[in-house]
């Protein structure tokens, strides 16, 4: 798979690559934040034109999160991001999403630096340029996809272009899985507050319930597959339902750090990460999962919770992430990246009346990562 990566001018245009002026491409567009099956389906069908149509298959991967960038700049009087700043509610990071589109079977990604220049270009002119420079022929999109200044490419008027110009296809894949749920307008974090994966709250509710707990937090529609329902599902605990969408385990990656070392005391040494952890960490808790460095792979109890401390990287307080391998083997890990998977939450993170209880609970969270990762 062939990776270029473009950061467009003061103006916003960007020097697009040149490509067989002889063989056309067929084209998707947008930042995957998650890659979940939503976007696995557009990918997908990507792939399978560009190999049906003996085609170029291009994916042009937006980094930073338009979301981020706009809401960041809304925050800060209209600058931009820097390279410095991580977006905390990302997802995933470039790299995790660029993993899948080479294992998708993607043959060429352009990672565009998003700005609010390259923003402000009409859907128009965008999609002109994809036609003239990349050879366009079809462009795939899923069924709610927007672009373009003030989001005014939607997938009707996109359609209306390509049926006018004649020179383009569009082709929209039914991304939306099981169809919509209701998130409150202004949710946040919540740990929940028993012990085991927490259930769908609304599993068993009637339509009058469902409608009145929307209406009493002002809940907004989104679909099921979406970047969006990913975060909030995270943000409960709900690692399971979460990890359905996402057609894998969540995942975060750090670089092992020293810590305070008081695992090692008792007898549970834990790997911590630092403070520059890429990917959305869920609410805090204990949470059993996997810890993975290169092709090494060991389930692991994870330990997540919050600091005081504000962190200027991310505008949030500071986290901490612990995981405890589940091996017989002493694991020296400092310095190395590592990965962090979920695979269940086991339990809030409560204090313990003293050492003993509080070894006897970890052993009891060791027997049931056990057991989610076998």
């Amino acid at each position: 798979m062939d990776i270029t990566y473009l950061t467009p001018d003061e103006t916003g245009d960007v020097e697009w690559p040149s490509f067989d002026n002889d063989k056309r491409s067929v084209v998707t567009v947008g930042a995957f934040d998650g890659m979940h099956r939503g976007h696995q389906a557009v990918v997908d069908r990507v792939v399978e034109l560009a190999r049906k149509h003996d085609a170029f298959s291009i994916v042009i991967l937006f980094d930073p999160r338009p979301a981020f960038v706009h809401g960041w700049a809304a925050a800060h009087d209209g600058a931009e991001p820097g390279a410095d700043v991580i977006d905390a509610n990302a997802l995933s990071g470039v790299d995790d999403r660029l993993s899948y589109l080479k294992q998708a079977g993607v043959e060429h990604v352009l990672v565009v630096r998003y700005t609010l220049a390259f923003a402000a270009k009409s859907y128009i002119f965008f999609l002109g340029r994809l036609v003239g420079k990349i050879g366009m022929r079809t462009l795939v999109l899923g069924s709610d996809a927007a672009m373009g200044a003030g989001r005014k490419g939607d997938v009707k008027a996109i359609s209306n272009l390509a049926a006018g110009a004649g020179v383009f296809e569009l082709d929209v894949v039914d991304d939306r899985g099981p169809g919509d749920v209701r998130i409150p307008r202004d949710w946040k974090p919540e740990m929940p507050a028993e012990w085991g994966e927490p259930a769908d709250p609304f599993a068993n509710a009637t339509k009058a319930e469902r409608r009145a707990w929307s209406k009493k937090h002002q809940a907004k529609l989104a679909r099921a597959w979406s970047s969006t329902n990913v975060r909030y599902l995270l943000g409960h605990g709900r690692i399971k339902d979460a990890n359905a969408i996402l057609g894998r385990p969540h995942s975060v990656v750090g670089e092992v750090v020293h810590g305070e070392e008081r695992g090692r005391t008792i007898g549970f040494p834990t790997a911590n990460l630092g403070d520059d952890v890429i990917g959305y960490l869920p609410v805090d808790g204990v949470y059993a999962g996997w810890l993975v460095d290169g092709d090494q792979r060991w389930p692991a109890a994870i330990s997540i919770g919050t600091k005081p401390t504000f962190s200027e990287k991310t505008g949030l307080n500071e986290r901490v992430v612990e995981a405890y391998a589940i091996t017989d083997d002493w694991l020296e890990l400092y310095g190395h990246k590592v990965r962090v998977e979920f695979a269940g939450f086991l339990r809030p993170q409560v204090k313990f009346d003293g050492v003993d209880a509080l070894k006897a609970e970890l052993a009891r969270n060791v027997e049931e990562t056990k057991r989610l990762t076998a």
